[in-house]
């Protein structure tokens, strides 16, 4: 679009990131404006599962967490051979959902992000009925190859989006300024559905 930027139809296909199930066919529009800014995203999507069946399974992983006999500390998930403890696969599919966000946010058309690693994660334990962990995720930015660091601070209620506020090391591509969108500007705390 002059003056604008590039404009992308999608059509594509989900499935659920725990069974591998279809979970559903979206739509999308994908604006890149031509100015360094986020993209504009407008998506509308068919769920095949009932929605009465997602907050069940929602529940069931919110109470699996919320009952631990301790609070939940971690490193290296997956471990260097690529295996998820099964203790661990719910603080593993939170840092997906969590760090999806952070990769929409951090994404041109020219850089893309996947979830490389968990560092670290530490569970906090809270008065209210929100569960919150602190992450040091490890993002890798494709086509450069660069492993970017990122802190990820991640509340989350059943029924309620998921609230994550962030702060990444700057990319060689950014430079040392401040990182927009950090846990320092109200930018970051950004809502999304697990």
């Amino acid at each position: 679009i002059p003056e604008s930027g590039h404009k992308y139809y999608l059509q594509f296909s989900t499935e659920d990131y725990r069974t591998g199930e279809d979970a559903g066919n979206c739509l999308a529009t994908v604006l890149y404006p031509k100015k360094k800014s986020r993209p504009v995203v407008s998506i509308k999507c068919s769920n095949t599962k009932d929605e009465k069946e997602i907050q069940e399974e929602d529940n069931r992983f919110y109470q699996r967490i919320r009952h631990q006999s301790k609070p939940i500390t971690a490193n290296n998930i997956p471990d260097s051979y690529g295996n998820i403890e099964p203790a661990l696969e719910p603080v593993w599919a939170l840092a997906v959902a969590g760090s999806s966000s952070i990769m929409w946010e951090k994404s041109t058309e020219t850089l893309r992000y996947s979830l490389a690693q968990v560092k670290s994660v530490r569970q906090w334990i809270r008065e209210d009925e929100f569960i919150e962990f602190d992450y040091t995720v490890l993002l890798h930015e494709i086509p450069t190859q660069e492993i970017i660091p990122c802190h990820m601070r991640l509340t989350w209620l059943p029924g309620q989006p998921l609230r994550v506020k962030h702060f990444c090391a700057p990319s060689a591509e950014q430079g040392s300024g401040a990182e927009s969108g950090s846990a320092a500007g109200p930018s970051a705390d950004k809502g999304a559905s697990l």
